[in-house]
Formats: structure tokens, C-alpha cells, sequence
């Protein structure tokens, strides 16, 4: 199945990304064939969705078997009286998962055009509606009202208003649109607000705008499973370096039933501002959010009394989350690429300052956890070597629970070593073309092996502090 062109990268971007999966170590092992077959596969695999919509319940506030009643009658209104099952992940007892359907390839495809950026693209792939900043163009004289069908331009070469587009574009579903092409256009002020209602997405999945917003937290799935590595406990205090928006901070909090002190920081203050929303939505009241850069969240003097925020003491933390700034290359659906080689490879020494930081904030006998949402291995596996031979008091650990794969050879680590990390790889998917017809072939146990292997990509690594 190949719905979507495959990822689009720049030329020097790709050069980079293939010497990932053909490094010298992974084609002794397997050979350059079965190197290149990996790579083309990712390739294609990025620019689809993962086979499932992945939420997690706020076990604070409510039980997995309530939300998951309440998610089965909204899902049941939105899909029109058809079901689709919803599963609790058997490792992951907080995390619900819904299948994907489509792509559908039946529908039509209307006079009047919208054309919407890669990013608002990507979102409409998994259950988004399209809001009016993400619209580029459409057709002359689209009204409010009007049945038009959407596409994404995933080169970026559609000017702002054109009345028409010829360049490559990607079909993405129908909608129905809520403004006129004037009211888009003309406005005096920035827009905001629902452009155009989803109708017929080429992939169904649920909104869950203002669905059970208390209740459940969109989360991909191995950004559900990093809290579980970490494993904090009630009454701990945690640190949560790079935080925003919050998910893994709020998941956090509810795995030590709100019972400790999670500290949250970011150092856009925006961004604070969500974490702490996020915090009031879910009724956590054990989070404090701090606009704060991690690089210098280490005190060099002593602290002023009564002092809560960063910066903090050495060895203030029982547990530390490093879910790191990174290239972003494993994030799904993304159908374009298009930062430079320069901006893709600047992430590595700002992931070493913070990782420094990281290490001397952590108590002995403290559990560190270090995570990316991408594929290369300068930003995974070279860093796990490098902070091994930087640290002689950290020791790596292995997961629990580990359903994703182990680490990728090519950073001179031992087979022993990689079996302890946690690689989520979308070059193993397996893409499936489902509908509400071909569900009823899969059981439970391959349901749940699709699910754990057709998600984003994202690496995990977990460090303890010796004494």
C-alpha cells in the first residue's frame, strides 16, 4: 500500500539519514540489501500514519474501563452507528488503542479545492479538522457551506491566496467548508477558528476536540510508555527537563497519584503556559511549571530560602526525564521534510549540555531517562556510548516495559548493551489497508503487534546513578 508519496527530504538530509541504516556495522551484519530495503521502507513508512490512534486515560480522575465507555459511545456518534474496537494495552494498563481505518479510496473528489500546508496535512491524517490558518488556497469562489475537497502541499510552492494550484499536491479527504474564500482572504486580522469540518478523511480516525478532554490525553504510544521506564513513586520528586506540552508530565504525575512533586520546565513561556493548562485540565495538582532553559537549571551558588524554581541544587531529584530536543525524524504521518542538514545535526551538543545538567541534578541511586521522537543514531545510540564513557556513575539499565526493539549497531555498543535500549522503528511496519470490514480478521494479539510496531519512531534509554 502506498497511498502518499514517500517522505520528501533534501538531497543532503537523506544522505544523512540512509548512512543511518547503512552504517558499516548494520550491512556486516545483514548485508547492504537488507540495509537498503530498511531504509526505502522507512521512507515510505514516515509519510503514512501509525495504524492507530493512541490516548491514554487520566487514571486520576477517572477508571480505564469508564473512559473507555465513554470513548466507545463518541466514537460510535462520530463514525454514524459503525464501531471500531477499542483496546487496552496489555503492558500499559493506562493506554487505549483504536484502530486506524483506511485509507479509503473510494471517495470522491469535488470541483472546489483547498489546499493546506504539509503541517496542517499531516494532522488532518490523524482525525484533525483544518483550521483556518493552515489554509494556502482554494478555488475562486468556494462559499461557506461548500463541499470541497483538501490536499496538502507537501513541496511548500503554494502561494498564500492562489485561486489555483498545479504544483504537487496529495489528496487528503472532503470537508465542508465554514468560511467563504473572502472571509479566509480578506480578513483584516489573523484567522482563527475551524476553516473546513472533515467529513470524509482518507484515514478515520476520532476528533477529540472537546471529547472527554479531562478524561483522556492524546499520547503516542511510546510517549506513554517512557513514564512507565522512568517508574516514579508517590511522594518522589521528578524533574522533567524539557517538558512542553506536558503529556509526559501529566503522565508523570498520575503514575505517583499525584503524590510528590513534579517539576516541569521549558524555556518558552508559551509553551509553560500549556503545560500548566494541561496540569488544570487534568486535575494534577503535584506539577509546578517553570519558564526556565534546562542548560542552566544547575544552581552554581547556593539557593535563596524558600526558593522553589530553578535553578536547583546538585542531586536535588529522585528520577529525571530528558525527553530531549531532537530532529523530530520520527514523527508520523510527514509527508515533507524540509529543515537543512545543519539544522537536522545541531541537535547533538545541546542534547550533551542537557544531558550534563541531567546527571549532576540526579541523586545516587536516581533513575534518569533519556528519549528522542527520532531515528538517528547520532541523537540515540552514539549518545547512550558517549554518556557511558562520560559518566562512570551511570550505569544503563534495562526496560520495563520493553515493546519496542533494541538499539541500532553502528555506535560501537555491545549486543548486550542494545538489547537495554528501546528503539520504536517504522521501517519495521508492516502498513495495512484496514476498513470496518477486515478488523473482524485480526485478533486481540494482532491487534497489539501492529499497534507496538506501526507507530512513530522514538528511542529510549534509562540510566541509573550509581553511588
Amino acid at each position: 500500500m502506498s497511498v502518499f508519496p514517500q517522505i520528501s527530504l533534501r538531497p543532503e538530509v537523506e544522505e544523512y539519514l540512509r548512512a543511518t541504516f547503512q552504517n558499516n556495522e548494520v550491512i556486516t551484519a545483514k548485508g547492504l540489501q537488507e540495509a537498503e530495503r530498511k531504509y526505502e521502507s522507512l521512507l515510505n513508512n514516515l509519510s503514512h500514519p501509525p495504524a492507530f490512534t493512541t490516548v491514554r486515560v487520566n487514571t486520576h480522575l477517572t477508571s480505564v474501563e469508564h473512559a473507555r465507555s465513554l470513548l466507545s459511545e463518541e466514537i460510535h456518534k462520530q463514525y454514524k452507528g459503525l464501531s471500531v474496537p477499542i483496546l487496552q494495552h496489555p503492558e500499559l494498563p493506562d493506554v487505549l488503542l483504536i484502530p486506524l481505518i483506511g485509507p479509503r479510496k473510494d471517495l470522491l473528489k469535488f470541483t472546489h479545492q483547498v489546499i493546506v500546508g504539509a503541517q496542517c496535512g499531516n494532522a488532518v491524517l490523524r482525525g484533525a479538522h483544518v483550521y483556518a490558518p493552515g489554509i494556502i488556497s482554494t478555488s475562486k469562489f468556494m462559499k461557506a457551506g461548500d463541499v470541497v475537497s483538501v490536499y496538502s502541499d507537501i513541496e511548500g510552492k503554494c502561494k498564500r491566496g492562489a485561486k489555483e494550484f498545479l504544483g504537487t499536491k496529495v489528496f487528503i479527504g472532503n470537508g465542508i467548508a465554514e468560511l467563504s474564500r473572502s472571509e479566509i482572504f480578506n480578513s483584516s486580522g489573523p484567522l482563527k477558528g475551524m476553516g473546513i469540518k472533515m467529513v470524509e478523511p482518507i484515514y478515520l480516525s476520532p476528533s477529540f476536540e472537546n471529547v472527554l478532554s479531562s478524561y483522556v490525553f492524546l499520547q503516542n504510544l511510546p510517549s506513554s510508555v517512557v513514564s512507565y521506564v522512568l517508574n516514579p513513586q508517590p511522594g518522589q520528586r521528578i524533574l522533567d527537563i524539557c517538558a512542553a506540552p506536558g503529556g509526559k508530565t501529566t503522565h508523570l504525575a498520575a503514575l505517583m497519584h499525584d503524590e510528590g512533586e513534579v517539576i516541569a520546565m521549558d524555556k518558552i513561556a508559551d509553551k509553560v503556559k500549556k503545560i500548566e493548562q494541561n496540569a488544570t485540565l487534568l486535575k494534577l495538582n503535584c506539577i509546578k511549571a517553570f519558564c526556565y532553559d534546562g542548560t542552566k537549571a544547575l544552581a552554581v551558588d547556593k539557593r535563596q530560602d524558600g526558593q522553589e524554581g530553578p535553578p536547583f541544587l546538585p542531586e536535588s531529584f529522585d528520577g529525571i526525564l530528558l525527553d530531549a530536543p531532537c530532529s523530530g525524524m520520527g514523527q508520523r504521518p510527514n509527508m515533507a521534510y524540509p529543515w537543512s542538514l545543519k539544522e537536522v545535526t545541531s541537535y547533538q551538543p545541546l542534547q550533551r549540555k542537557l544531558f550534563r545538567v541531567a546527571v549532576q541534578l540526579l541523586k545516587p541511586g536516581g533513575t534518569l531517562v533519556y528519549s528522542t521522537c527520532t531515528v538517528t543514531i547520532s541523537e540515540n545510540e552514539e549518545q547512550v556510548a558517549w554518556a557511558l564513557e562520560t559518566f562512570q556513575c551511570l550505569q544503563l539499565q534495562s526496560q520495563e516495559p520493553h515493546i519496542g526493539g533494541e538499539g541500532m549497531m553502528g555506535a560501537g555498543l555491545s549486543p548486550e548493551q542494545l538489547k537495554r535500549l528501546q528503539r520504536f522503528d517504522p521501517s519495521d511496519a508492516i502498513l495495512r489497508e484496514m476498513d470496518f470490514n477486515s478488523l473482524q480478521d485480526f485478533g486481540y494479539e494482532d491487534l497489539i503487534r501492529l499497534a507496538n510496531k506501526d507507530c512513530i519512531g522514538f528511542f529510549i534509554a534509562k540510566f541509573i546513578k550509581v553511588q
